[in-house]
């Protein structure tokens, strides 16, 4: 609510309603003198921030202690107490997945990239002159390698020479070679095997054998392409629980996929905390936290049954049943999900 004072005009501001009391009833606004200072914008921003949270940590709450109670809420009209489904579930999706993205940066980042009996480039090339000629004489049949020519030499030795994408361009080093194969009939295509083709050849032009980085890179774009996955999951498994429930006839798709949108936030804010438990143990060195986060993942399926039983309101027996078999449905959607979106981060690479 503003501290700006009630306009005594009863006409609406925005869309012209004649208002009865202090908020439009066909809009919503609110009939106040629409000249603001400096601090009611202020005010009216950190009010707006206050309600989000408290909003936002009052749902999280009810949706990690009460399974399925968020979502009978919604169904039943309940709305204005908690936050919007679609609200919770961009703000968690977004805040969680920029937290995982600098997780695995920072991983990366401090990851020890070895090279030869335990010594990274840059220990390698602080050692001192007569000790850097030794180790180097090692890897290179007794003859030192120059420390400028050094990063070059590790560089071959981590390119796998055994990268070369044949699979649909049948060897071929470049476009127009292979173009003038089909036009001359020794290679049959169409439109789907030429794409492929040529990005086969465009991949064995880029990476020049070196497989490792084929794969970091390939890694890196699937990973990114995670977030998009697990939105369009979303209705697929909303679809599956309709199905499911298709006898109940009380429960739309909207509620559906309501229920599945809370399902995700939820796994949202468990892998959240799986994150801050591993790095825990990586810093700390206490490698018995990892029962802890198998003891987490084990309890989140336990909660989505929970969060069944207390939605859809179905004996313990028939909410199992449903229970394994939305699981194993849910399988096989996503591992269609994930090659589709692995062959297009191949296109991304």
């Amino acid at each position: 609510m503003s501290n700006l004072h009630e306009r005594k005009e009863k006409n609406c501001l925005n869309c012209g309603t004649t208002v009865i009391g202090k908020y439009c009833h066909s809009c919503g606004q609110e009939n106040i003198e629409p000249e603001e200072s400096v601090w009611d914008l202020v005010a009216h921003f950190f009010s707006d921030i206050t309600h989000f949270e408290g909003n936002f940590f009052s749902s999280v709450k009810s949706l990690i202690l009460r399974p399925g109670f968020l979502s009978k809420e919604y169904v039943i009209g309940k709305r204005a107490s908690y936050l919007n489904p679609v609200r919770m579930y961009l703000f968690t999706s977004f805040v969680f997945f920029l937290i995982f993205f600098s997780y695995i940066e920072s991983m990366n980042q401090s990851a020890v990239k070895l090279t030869y009996n335990g010594k990274t480039l840059q220990q390698i090339q602080q050692m001192s002159p007569q000790d850097y000629n030794n180790f180097t004489s090692l890897l290179n049949n007794g003859k030192p390698i120059n420390r400028e020519d050094f990063s070059h030499y590790i560089d071959s030795i981590n390119k796998n020479k055994g990268l070369n994408l044949t699979i649909f361009n049948k060897g071929y080093k470049s476009r127009e070679e292979y173009d003038s194969m089909v036009r001359i009939g020794v290679v049959k295509q169409n439109w789907a095997t030429r794409k492929f083709a040529y990005k086969e050849i465009e991949l064995n032009q880029k990476y020049q054998g070196n497989a490792n980085q084929f794969i970091n890179d390939l890694v890196e774009a699937f990973l990114h392409s995670f977030p998009q996955l697990l939105f369009v999951s979303l209705p697929f498994a909303a679809f599956l629980l309709k199905l499911l429930y298709i006898r109940q006839k009380r429960f739309y798709y909207v509620g559906h996929a309501v229920f599945t949108m809370h399902f995700y936030i939820f796994l949202f804010i468990v892998q959240f905390g799986i994150l801050v438990i591993s790095r825990l143990a990586d810093v700390m060195k206490l490698s018995w936290l990892e029962f802890v986060n198998a003891a987490i993942i084990l309890a989140s399926l336990f909660y989505l049954y929970k969060a069944m039983r207390n939605f859809y309101q179905q004996r313990r027996g028939k909410t199992i049943l449903k229970y394994g078999i939305f699981l194993l449905a849910y399988l096989f959607v996503i591992l269609f999900l994930i090659i589709i979106f692995f062959f297009v981060s191949i296109f991304k690479i």
